[in-house]
């Protein structure tokens, strides 16, 4: 698109949305002409495995796959036995991409106007002047549409080939998505875009006549959830405190931005504000029963964001938390369980915390032992100013704290597991049941004047050689929305492609979908959500290669290791 001054005629009138549908306006817009960005580009699916355990009809890919794993015990003779095990499954994906919206809790927020201009930018290829020089719009940060995965090698060159994870399996484009959620501010999201400060004034100035078109869904507000200082914006609310009511109204939603859209799949998404935990209560939110009984007498302790991911399970659309709030009560992992639904949470992980995952587990395998962690942020923001209260900064510290907990479990020779005999010298660096561990400490602070231009400060003090010490010291400077972004993307369309994978385990007789909680989505996530009874895996690397694995057993593919055995050998 040019770059010079552009009217756009009746934008206001010429569409107007509800939150129910991505605005394709009736006036005629410029389309640019600029080069579209490689993380942009659309392709077919290319991949194709010629083995006989890969089967491709126009439905699905089949493929076989053998989980090798191994059991490992330890004798009482302090012993170690390990017996390789493989266990052979069958994947089945559906190959048509499903038509898929995304309704995002908190559309009018920073995170959810950044996503919805980034693609209409995309869409449109609008190009914008910045000081530097002319920019395109891409989908950097994008695990998806910006990374690749190594497949293997060029039999006539030997060199490694390399791929877009976006073209592994078929998934949805992000510009294919159509958008729409609710928000407390009613404001129409070229305002809110504008009040977010996030993107450079000459692409907000080309885009806000398409984004004045969508205008957020009324929300629901339950003010001891969330900081006081977020009642100024509350406008948009669904009436009433009859939470009975609110799940039926968000559900009429959901049904009705589906049908409205004619869409195959929507993906609810939290991007609102951070909440309070939930006090798990007996009775209250410990069942899926209890859970729907709670909402039906409205109870107090039934927050926004929990009734919100109700309304999705029952509307078969998956739900995503991307806040650190204890959204998923024991009742809606039991409810979604029930009704076959998928969830995933918590919290996205896009900058200090991804690099900690990172740098703690680089130093523990190292044999280096971290003592302790101070992390120390400053943003101004509106989730910083909600942060600056008390009950939702401890949301967030207790998601950015736990990050390296399995680091520290890996490695007995440096940390001392918990043992309720240890004297009292023994035990004097344990932290409860978790045996030592570093100390580790998160500072949060509201500063309106650096707005979503985060500040992060790290320092890693930790013990080497001979009693001796090493300190690490990072600042680290990113624009706060630009990173959490592309994480929305990644999520949602993985979501979508999840809900098409199924699998067949040795001695079944039919494929069944994957469990409800979609343990895959950890590498976008500070607090992942887990399997109930299953260990939580925090390093960046493991998540990593857990979803480079899977998408490559869905097409029947060994996981490439980094033997490379052939430069090993004669």
């Amino acid at each position: 698109m040019s770059t010079n001054s552009t009217t756009y005629p009746n934008a206001h009138s010429a569409y107007s949305s509800q939150g129910t549908t991505t605005p394709e306006p009736e006036f005629e817009l410029p389309q640019g002409n600029a080069p579209i960005h490689p993380t942009a580009v659309r392709t077919e699916h290319a991949i194709t495995v010629d083995s006989e355990r890969t089967v491709y009809t126009p439905e699905h890919i089949t493929a076989k796959f053998d989980y090798r794993a191994a059991h490992v015990v330890r004798t009482p003779e302090g012993q170690i036995k390990v017996t390789p095990t493989v266990t052979p499954y069958e994947f089945r994906t559906a190959r048509k991409v499903q038509k898929t919206g995304l309704m995002m809790i908190g559309i009018g927020g920073n995170n959810g106007t950044t996503l919805c201009a980034t693609i209409l930018a995309n869409r449109h290829n609008i190009s914008w002047n910045t000081k530097s020089g002319v920019q395109s719009p891409n989908y950097i940060g994008s695990l998806l549409r910006a990374s690749t995965v190594r497949l293997g090698t060029d039999p006539a060159t030997q060199k490694d080939v390399y791929v877009p994870i976006s073209d592994m399996l078929p998934m949805v484009h992000p510009n294919d998505l159509v958008l729409g959620g609710w928000d407390i501010s009613g404001a129409p999201l070229d305002a809110a875009m504008r009040r977010a400060e996030v993107l450079d004034y000459d692409l907000q100035r080309q885009i806000k006549p398409l984004m004045a078109l969508i205008k957020p869904l009324p929300s629901i507000y339950y003010p001891d959830f969330i900081a006081a200082n977020q009642s100024e914006r509350a406008d948009n609310l669904i009436p009433g405190n009859d939470k009975q009511a609110h799940l039926d109204h968000i559900r009429a939603d959901i049904r009705a931005f589906k049908q409205t859209n004619d869409l195959d799949r929507v993906v609810v998404f939290w991007t609102a504000n951070t909440e309070r935990y939930s006090d798990i209560i007996p009775g209250v939110n410990d069942t899926a029963d209890n859970l729907l009984a709670a909402i039906k007498s409205s109870h107090s302790e039934v927050s926004p964001s929990t009734l919100f991911a109700v309304a999705a399970l029952l509307e078969n659309a998956p739900f995503v938390n991307g806040a650190p709030q204890n959204t998923f009560v024991p009742g809606v992992i039991q409810l979604a369980e029930r009704v076959g639904g998928f969830i995933g949470g918590d919290d996205l992980k896009s900058g200090q915390t991804k690099l900690k995952s990172v740098l703690a587990e680089f130093l523990v395998n190292a044999g280096i032992k971290p003592l302790s962690i101070a992390s120390y942020n400053h943003l101004g923001n509106n989730d910083g100013h909600n942060l600056s209260a008390e009950a939702q900064f401890k949301s967030k510290e207790i998601s950015k704290s736990s990050v390296v907990d399995d680091m520290v479990d890996s490695n007995r020779l440096l940390y001392k597991a918990y043992d309720p005999n240890a004297t009292k010298e023994e035990a004097k660096n344990f932290k409860g049941k978790k045996g030592e561990h570093p100390d580790h400490l998160v500072v949060i602070k509201y500063m309106p004047a650096v707005g979503d231009s985060k500040r992060a400060i790290d320092e890693y003090y930790s013990e080497i050689l001979g009693g001796g010490r090493s300190t690490i010291n990072i600042f680290n400077e990113c624009e706060d929305s630009l990173l959490a972004t592309p994480l929305i993307l990644d999520l949602t369309i993985l979501t979508e492609l999840l809900t098409r994978v199924q699998y067949r385990a040795p001695g079944a007789a039919d494929f069944k979908q994957l469990h409800p909680v979609l343990s895959l989505l950890s590498y976008m996530l500070k607090a992942p959500l887990v399997k109930p009874g299953t260990d939580v895996v925090n390093s960046l690397n493991r998540q990593r290669n857990a979803l480079d694995q899977f998408l490559k057993a869905c097409l029947g593919l060994d996981h490439q290791n980094d033997l490379l055995l052939e430069t090993r050998i004669w």
